[in-house]
């Protein structure tokens, strides 16, 4: 665990337009910031910019190449079988509710969903709602069940996890990655859990099926799907640097081909295979495309993972940004390794950092420990939205709230934390900045709340 060396940090910040304003990027969970090339990339792309499988024309012809490529590129990344076990949405949550759509039809009256205390709630929400609103309606009655953490340190409670699974369950729904606790669930034991269900499939598997929400994982870890062998994992582009409304779901092939599709229409369907008394849908990939596409997001999307092979000097052998070849997986391998290391060194220093402020809690993983790239923390008699005020007054870029992991909060009693959060163009010393910026915080509040309360005219006036 080791951070880039300054050199290679420099240059990769001089990708990026925010550093040029003096900002402390430090709310990387919620969003990445983009690369400059990618706009570059944008506009010569739209030079001869065309719908996809949707012309003869050569701009429709050569769209249709570049965006059916980024699928080849993703698979590559996360070592997906191929391109047909892709769909493109436009991001996690969506993912994961047309994995909540596609199955609906499946669940029988007295089957379960288990979920865990920790999730986002884009894997929760979607399953609360199928139990206890839309299958009723059908006369349906599904359980969901909620699998508790520690409090202490974070970490997925496996034995209850085990004991909620049953000859019922057909859906275990699990984070790979928490935004709030930093928590990384050992995704062997759950899969192991989910198999041991005995749960009979349509298809004649037993046990049930696994769904991953690797929204922060994605951030800092090589996926490989292959290995997590997940049946289904959710990410988002925006969360490694790409800009735009893309999120993938990755689903086992066999799945793909048995599972309706969320959306109907459009790309979706097989070239003239609309009848009165019948409709056959296009082949995989496309059979969960419907509508037009965010072609330019998507391939946008796509050249981001080769930019960051690039940036991060993973491949001295060649350059891999705004080219089709297929991906090698060492260097995609070493790439996200480098990744993984600078963010888990930052991480760990902020960790060490803030740890030391008197009256401050840091909840989740402990120091020492893998962990998501973030540190969420409360202080002792002040609000975190003031906290994540006073740090905005000192160009610190934070997040209050429950950041999407409601349930997390109400478990511990908490109504919000503040949360910092890092990326590959984060420094030691963007880590230092957020540190010292908190300690003011913490240590002389009163200063912070009057600068926040002043109007925005007062603020900026020299």
């Amino acid at each position: 665990m080791r951070a880039l060396a300054p050199r290679d940090l420099e240059l990769i910040r001089t990708q990026f337009a925010f550093p040029d304003r003096e900002r402390i990027v430090a709310n990387n969970a919620a969003s990445t910031q983009p690369p400059l090339a990618l706009f570059e990339l944008l506009r010569d792309v739209s030079e001869t910019y065309e719908n996809v499988h949707r012309g003869q024309s050569d701009a429709s012809i050569r769209t249709t190449e570049m965006f059916e490529a980024s699928f080849d590129t993703v698979a590559a990344w996360i070592n997906a079988p191929s391109r047909r076990s892709l769909s493109m949405h436009r991001g996690t949550t969506e993912a994961i509710n047309a994995v909540m759509y596609s199955l609906m039809a499946d669940f029988r009256d007295g089957d379960n969903v288990v979920t865990t205390l920790m999730e986002h709630n884009s894997n929760y929400v979607p399953w609360h709602a199928l139990c206890r609103e839309i299958l009723p309606r059908f006369g349906r009655h599904v359980e969901c069940r909620l699998a508790r953490f520690d409090r202490e340190t974070g970490e997925l409670d496996l034995a209850h996890l085990a004991s909620l699974v049953d000859d019922r369950t057909k859906l275990v729904c699990c984070t790979g990655g928490s935004n709030f606790l930093g928590t990384k669930p050992p995704l062997d034991r759950v899969r192991e859990i989910a198999d041991a269900g005995g749960y009979d499939q349509p298809d004649g598997h037993r046990g049930a099926l696994l769904l991953v929400d690797a929204a922060q994982r994605f951030a800092s870890t090589r996926l490989d799907v292959q290995a997590m062998d997940a049946d289904f994992v959710a990410f988002s582009f925006h969360k490694l640097l790409a800009p735009f409304g893309v999120g993938v779901l990755y689903m086992r092939e066999s799945l793909r081909s048995s599972l309706p599709p969320f959306l109907y229409g459009g790309d979706m369907i097989a070239e003239g295979q609309v009848y009165p008394d019948r409709v056959s849908y296009n082949d995989l990939p496309w059979k969960f495309s419907a509508g037009t596409p965010n072609i330019l997001g998507v391939i946008a999307s796509a050249q981001t993972l080769r930019l960051i092979v690039d940036l991060v000097g993973a491949d001295a052998e060649r350059a891999w940004f705004r080219s089709d070849d297929p991906l090698r997986p060492e260097s995609v391998e070493a790439a996200m390794s480098i990744v993984t290391d600078h963010t888990s060194f930052l991480t760990q220093r902020a960790m060490d950092g803030l740890s030391s402020i008197p009256g401050l809690e840091i909840h989740g993983v402990p120091r020492g420990q893998e962990r998501t790239p973030l540190v969420a923390f409360t202080v002792h008699g002040q609000s975190p939205f003031d906290v994540a005020r006073a740090l905005n007054a000192q160009g610190v870029e934070s997040r209050a709230g429950c950041h999407c992991a409601t349930l997390a909060h109400h478990e511990l009693g908490l109504e919000a934390s503040c949360r910092v959060s890092f990326a590959l163009y984060n420094t030691p010393e963007d880590v230092d900045l957020v540190v010292s910026a908190v300690r003011r915080a913490v240590e002389t509040p009163d200063a912070f709340r009057r600068v926040a309360a002043l109007p925005e005219a007062a603020l900026s006036a020299d």
